[in-house]
């Protein structure tokens, strides 16, 4: 089991509950200038202190034993009682630079913190917390820029009785980490707010909702487009409107196109109702035409789309029955008429596809296996990955770690969420509404939702090679307003998603904001 035990240990010596992190020398016996013992193979099992390494706080809480990740050991902090510990390794004679600290870890979850920092190293201290509540091993990543030609890798615990963190195989090399997109997808905005929706500060001022989310970090806004929706939401026309609000936050686009009146999602890609009956030529000539002409319009504008999904959760394909993936060289072609109006109005946009489940690394595969043995072009995968369906957070890993290594292509999480409370605020039951749900040691509040935000957004960050762009969340400002429901036919449609947006059933920004900040 991954619950580390040293039942003799903890007999032996006091754990001292609570007591605070001793401050770092100013110099170390071991201080290097690589880092020393990353694995934790230097000394084998038992080890109170491994080579290369430092403790302060309650020391007995943080030992070597068996169970690595890549090799036999592994550091584990564990104890009977509540404690505080840090490892760390103080390093000099660095050249100054940006460096990146990678580790595998695994948390058994409750503590008050654990995370990984980089510190005293001339610029400010990053962090990154460790998952919660994970037994498989995922990689983390933190960087940082050193200007004194010093750093300490940190491993820090504050924790209750009985909580436990694995920590293997750390690497300190010179490059960069960090997302290009935090961004969020706010296509129920103005619905929202023609009938009646309000946005409130933290604090409780209203205003602005996309000047609220900028204010946090939001950097990158992402629009569906229906072709004819039947409560005239999400068509052409509205879209415009909101990319101008959008650019004039500074805020970066992705225009995710449908290719329905309604949904499209692997339950369901249906044609519009202008298309119905059409052959599978004209079914081409249709996307070519709806795309060039929502984009072209974009850049008449001034608002031209920065990336663009020809698709929506396409696992099955789109525009059933031409486009299922029962006929992989039809959907190739219906695809590739959006790529190739997208690039016809702007060469610079960048085009994503987009399945849904990047915890089902097979099924992802076999998609984009599939893609390039007919052709299929797009410079950007992109997956949804909601942990309450998708699986594990290191299953979502493996994911994006494989297509992004296996098609040379950069990853981003296009859709993620997770909700502040069980709760309804309107009459329609919530998508998630039960303790049973949740992502194990995610709790239903606004600092879980920070919590696995924050998780999510480290795993894109740890792709290899910089390829993880980032994350989308899903539905920001999708609050309860009776008329705003999920059903565009539907006026008195509830939404079900209210526990989920970024703003309380209060109309006031929550904590969990925070993650656009995230590096």
């Amino acid at each position: 089991m991954f619950h580390p035990r040293r039942t003799i240990r903890a007999l032996l010596l006091p754990l001292v509950a609570g007591l605070a992190l001793l401050a770092l020398p100013a110099q170390s016996a071991t201080a290097a200038s690589t880092l020393t013992n990353g694995g934790f193979e230097a000394d084998g099992t038992g080890t109170a202190v491994p080579s290369g390494w430092s403790e302060s706080g309650s020391t007995a809480a943080s030992y070597v034993e068996a169970g690595g990740h890549g090799g036999s050991y592994r550091l584990s902090h564990y104890a009977s009682a509540a404690y505080k510990v840090e490892t760390y390794q103080y390093l000099s004679g660095l050249t100054n630079g940006t460096y990146t600290l990678t580790a595998w870890v695994r948390s058994g979850g409750g503590q008050n913190s654990a995370y990984l920092a980089l510190k005293n190293c001339g610029s400010s201290e990053q962090r990154t917390d460790l998952p919660v509540s994970t037994s498989s091993w995922i990689r983390i990543v933190t960087s940082i820029n050193v200007t004194n030609n010093q750093c300490t890798i940190s491993i820090n615990s504050d924790a209750n009785a009985g909580n436990w963190i694995n920590v293997d195989d750390l690497t300190f090399a010179s490059g960069t980490t960090g997302l290009s997109i935090k961004g969020s997808d706010i296509s129920s905005l103005a619905k929202s707010e023609a009938y009646g929706g309000v946005y409130k500060t933290s604090s409780g001022t209203t205003g602005d909702a996309l000047a609220i989310l900028k204010s946090a970090g939001m950097n990158y806004a992402r629009l569906k487009v229906w072709v004819d929706p039947a409560d005239g939401y999400n068509n052409k026309t509205r879209v415009l409107a909101m990319a101008k609000r959008i650019k004039a936050q500074g805020m970066k686009l992705l225009v995710d196109f449908h290719y329905s009146d309604s949904w499209a999602d692997p339950g369901k890609q249906t044609k519009p109702a202008a298309w119905a009956g059409h052959s599978y030529s004209q079914l081409k000539t249709d996307v070519y035409n709806h795309t060039y002409d929502v984009l072209n319009a974009l850049k008449a504008q001034g608002t031209t789309a920065d990336m663009v999904q020809v698709g929506n959760e396409i696992n099955g394909g789109m525009l059933w029955s031409e486009g299922s993936t029962d006929n992989w060289s039809q959907l190739a072609g219906l695809i590739n008429s959006g790529y190739s109006a997208a690039k016809a109005v702007s060469s610079g946009t960048q085009v994503a596809l987009h399945l849904a489940n990047a915890g089902d690394d097979a099924t992802v595969r076999w998609w984009f296996d599939n893609a390039a043995a007919y052709g299929i072009n797009y410079d950007v995968i992109g997956l949804s990955y909601y942990g309450y369906w998708h699986g594990t957070l290191a299953a979502a890993q493996t994911t994006l770690d494989d297509v992004a290594s296996r098609y040379g292509k950069p990853v981003f999480v296009a859709e993620t969420a997770y909700p502040f409370r069980l709760d309804s605020d309107d009459s329609l039951t919530n998508q998630i509404d039960t303790t049973a749900e949740l992502v194990s040691g995610y709790p239903a509040t606004a600092a879980g939702q920070l919590a696995w935000m924050n998780s999510v957004a480290n795993i894109v960050e740890a792709v290899p090679n910089g390829r993880g762009l980032g994350v989308f969340y899903w539905e920001a400002t999708w609050t309860a307003v009776t008329g705003n429901g999920w059903d565009p036919t539907d006026a008195t449609s509830g939404n079900g998603w209210e526990n989920q947006a970024l703003f309380g059933f209060d109309d006031k920004a929550l904590s969990s904001m925070a993650w656009f900040s995230h590096r």
